[in-house]
Parts: structure tokens; sequence; C-alpha cells
């Protein structure tokens, strides 16, 4: 037999094919795969996934943008298939690309071994290439000599305790491609390890996170929230994406409820008003955000509230509120800063806006800030609140008062019936202080208990300083304001209603 040609050889005749769809993952899901056949039923990819392929292909044909991150997150209902969508993109950045990098994650090492990890080997298999590399529960390796260690995927378990993986993910002038799975669950130190991967310069850099949209906070929701701008974000319908099982998600929605968060969460692709343990939810905030400040009473006294911080990356706020209103006035923030710069810059806003109290946590550098507001401003009362003091009985909402565990939890929880009618400032920071804490029960009496700031900063959060300080100015009454002539026959308004004198 003549010896095969370059032009002839089958496997070269591939590879060139194969080559063409570096910046095309349609098209090479579409070559790559035995589609309606006995093995792959489907004609092509779904609907979703073909937009996602087409993103990516944008992305990288772009010179512009094609060694620019480019980062895609899909929050969806169940059994739209994203796991098929991460194998189709693996093997194709792997396919196109020599010494391609991939990482894939998931929220739990079971959804790694158990679906994540078995979907990449039988699409894998399922190609036309399958024979480019070899499989395992962990790995796809290239059989190409010499490259077993940098043309390959990982599959890992996360730990915010051991990030190294993911802090190592560089393969500068190549491909990158980082994948997390359920990405909901996956902690947010690790996705601030990973930014490192997106540092590589001349780098085709791809970030895919999917997952079912099963928490209202951390990094995952901020792809759809104050981070948008950097993802290719996109929130689906279990009920509109082809193949899915209608029947029962209907029954789903019918079951519990069209807005329901388990519908929105298993069905509609939507992030959930509140976490199972969320003390406050984000649908709460987001409205009082929303809101615009109504009239209030002449008489409502103007309170300052203050949460205080020395160094660190926490920040010591004053926060502003008379009646509903914490939004009219603007808040001020310190970083960084001691006490007496603190105490004296909050005297300067008293002067000119006369609080009828301050309210100030005492830890930290409270103390100081206490004693020089009270030596800078003798008529104001200043009032100490204890976060860690006994906690009273507070409303939680409308005819159901609970206990509390402490003062902290008393005035986060008159806080949070409070923001059922308030207006607070339009500020990612503040949203995300007042929905990050979590409660539990404390004691034999069942006592609500606010989650600690040192066990939400393990679990990757900020301090919630802002919302410390609003919740600060519910710590005790204050008397309503004197307003001279309310009420009084001589200032009858000419139009037939009564008026407030003037202060």
């Amino acid at each position: 037999m003549p010896p095969t040609s370059p032009q002839t050889d089958p496997r070269i005749q591939l590879a060139q094919r194969i080559g063409e769809f570096r910046f095309d993952p349609l098209s090479h899901a579409l070559f790559s795969y035995p589609w309606e056949t006995d093995r792959l039923k489907a004609s092509g990819p779904r609907t979703w996934q073909r937009e996602v392929f087409q993103q990516i292909q944008e992305h990288l044909e772009s010179p512009n943008t094609r060694h620019q991150p480019c980062r895609v997150a899909i929050a969806s209902g169940h059994g739209i298939g994203k796991s098929a969508a991460i194998s189709m993109v693996n093997k194709w950045a792997l396919d196109t690309c020599a010494d391609t990098r991939v990482m894939i994650t998931a929220n739990t090492e079971s959804q790694v071994q158990t679906k994540t990890s078995p979907e990449i080997i039988k699409w894998q298999n399922l190609a036309i290439t399958h024979d480019w590399f070899r499989t395992s529960t962990t790995s796809v390796v290239s059989r190409q000599p010499g490259h077993e260690k940098i043309w390959r995927t990982d599959l890992v378990t996360w730990s915010e305790n051991n990030t190294e993986a993911f802090a190592g993910l560089h393969n500068e002038g190549k491909r990158i491609v980082l994948i997390f799975d359920e990405a909901s669950g996956i902690a947010d130190k690790v996705w601030e390890v990973s930014l490192g991967a997106l540092t590589d310069a001349d780098t085709e850099i791809i970030w895919l996170a999917f997952g079912n949209p099963t928490q209202n906070t951390g990094a995952f929701r901020e792809c759809f929230g104050k981070h948008r701008k950097l993802w290719k974000q996109k929130q689906i319908d279990s009920r509109t994406v082809e193949g899915t099982n209608k029947a029962y998600l209907n029954e789903v929605v019918d079951t519990y409820g069209e807005n329901s968060d388990i519908a929105k969460v298993r069905v509609r692709g939507l992030f959930p008003s509140a976490s199972s343990m969320q003390f406050i939810g984000l649908d709460v905030v987001e409205a009082a955000q929303a809101r615009q400040p109504l009239p209030g009473l002449a008489s409502d006294p103007l309170i300052y509230g203050v949460d205080c911080a020395r160094f660190g990356d926490d920040s010591s706020v004053l926060a502003k509120r008379c009646g509903r209103d914490a939004k009219s006035r603007p808040w001020k923030r310190w970083d960084k800063m001691d006490s007496m710069l603190v105490a004296g810059d909050i005297a300067l806003e008293a002067q000119k806006e006369h609080p009828d109290a301050i309210m100030v946590d005492v830890g930290n550098i409270g103390g100081g800030v206490i004693d020089r507001l009270r030596q800078l401003l003798p008529d104001t009362p200043v009032i100490e609140v204890a976060f860690g003091g006994e906690g009273r009985n507070a409303e939680l909402e409308p005819g159901v008062t609970i206990k509390t565990a402490n003062k902290r939890s008393e005035i986060w929880t008159k806080m949070r019936a409070w923001l059922r009618g308030g207006a607070i400032p339009v500020n990612d920071q503040l949203r995300d202080d007042l929905v990050g804490p979590m409660y539990s029960f404390a004691g034999d009496d069942s006592s609500v208990m606010l989650e600690r700031k040192k066990d939400m900063k393990k679990r990757g959060l900020s301090s919630p300083d802002d919302g410390d300080a609003l919740a600060c100015t519910f710590a005790e009454p204050v008397m309503p304001r004197a307003v001279p002539g309310y009420l009084n026959p001589q200032n009858v308004n000419p139009s037939g209603g009564d008026r407030y004198a003037e202060i």
C-alpha cells in the first residue's frame, strides 16, 4: 500500500477540520457528536446552549475582546441541560487549542463526582475526537506525549481553606477555561481567589458559572446584581426549554405558587426572596430602596446611628433616620479613622441637623466616640448600644412578637419590621449588609440570635457596618419632637386642613 500523505491521512484531516472551530463552540458541537442517532437522539444543542456558545464565539472573534475575560452566568430551574453544556464547552476548549487548561468545580464533592464528572466522560466518549484524550473521574488528559500536565481538564472540589488549585490557574498566551457548576453554593473566597486566573496577558480566558439560584447572597447572586456589567448573564425558566418535563415543572408551580421561593429557584431560574435562615429577605430590602420617603410627622425625631470600627477592613458608619425616612439625609463613612476624628465629624453633622439622639455601638472604638460626643454635644442625648447586652422582646411583624437573644438581635428585629414601610439609600453595600446575616435560635426559650460578624466573615461576607449603623437607630425609644402650635386653631390651613406650625 502506498504511504499515507498528509493530504489523505484521516487523522490529519480531522485535526485540520477541528481546528476550523477554534472560536466556534456551536459548529464544533454540531460536527463532533452523533446527533439524531440511537446514541444521541436530539438534533443538536438546545436553544439556550446555542446562545451561550455563540456568545463565546462573538467574544473570541473580536480582536477587542479576545484577550479579555469572557464571563457567562446562567441561573436556571432544573433540567435544562447545564451539565451537557459544560461538557460540550469543555470538549471544544480542549480540542481546538493546544495546551488548554480547564478547571471545573461544583458546590459539593458529590456534585463533582456523581453528576458533573459522569457527564464530562459521557460527552468525551461520544465525540469524534474521543481518542485524543484519556479520561478519569477527576481529569481529562491529552494523549500527546509531553503535554499531559499542560493540556488537560481537572475536576476539583473547592475548599475555603485550601484554594491553591484556583490561585494557581495560569496559562499565559494560550487558553484558560474555568467552570463553576451549581455556582450558588461555591464560597465567595473561591470566587475571589479565582480572579487571579483572569490576569494572564494575551490569553483566551473563559469563566462560566451555572446553577440553580438557591442563595440570594454571595458571588453568584452578584453576577446578576452589582457585578452584572462584567457578566453575560441569563435567567432561564425551565418550562421554556426544549426537552424538559413540563408536566412536573407545572406541578411544582401549581403546588407551591408561581411566586413561591421553591418555584422561583427550581423552575423559574429566579433568586429566592429569602434563604432558608436569612433574617431579612432581598425583596424587603429592594422595596425599601425603591421606595420614596413619605412626608413624616413634624414630631418625628431625627436619630443618628453609629457603628464604630478602628482600622482593619471594617468601616465606621453614620446612619440617619427620621420616622420612615432613612434616605433623604446623606450618611457618612470613615475608613481607618480613630475615635476622635470620627466623633468630631459626627459632631459637625449634628450641629447642622440637630438630631434628637445619637446611638453609638459601644464596641471597638465606640467608647471613645461616645465620651467625646458627650463633651462636644452636651445638650444631645448620646446613648450607648451594647450589642452583646440583654435583648428585649421585639415585634417581628404586626401581631408577632419574638424573644431576642441579645441587644443586636433586638435592634435588627425592630429594623426588619420597619423596613416594610421605610425608605433607605440605594446602595449596594447597604443592601448586602441587610440581607447578609442569617439567624438561629439560642437557649431553651428559643430566642432569636442574629449571626455574629465573625461568623459572617468565615462565610466570606463583610462586616455589616451599614446595617448595624441603621439598626442602632432602634436601640431606645426617643421622645417625639415638640411642635409649637400643633393643631392650634389659630394655625388652620386656609384650604381646610390642619397644618403644623413652623419650628
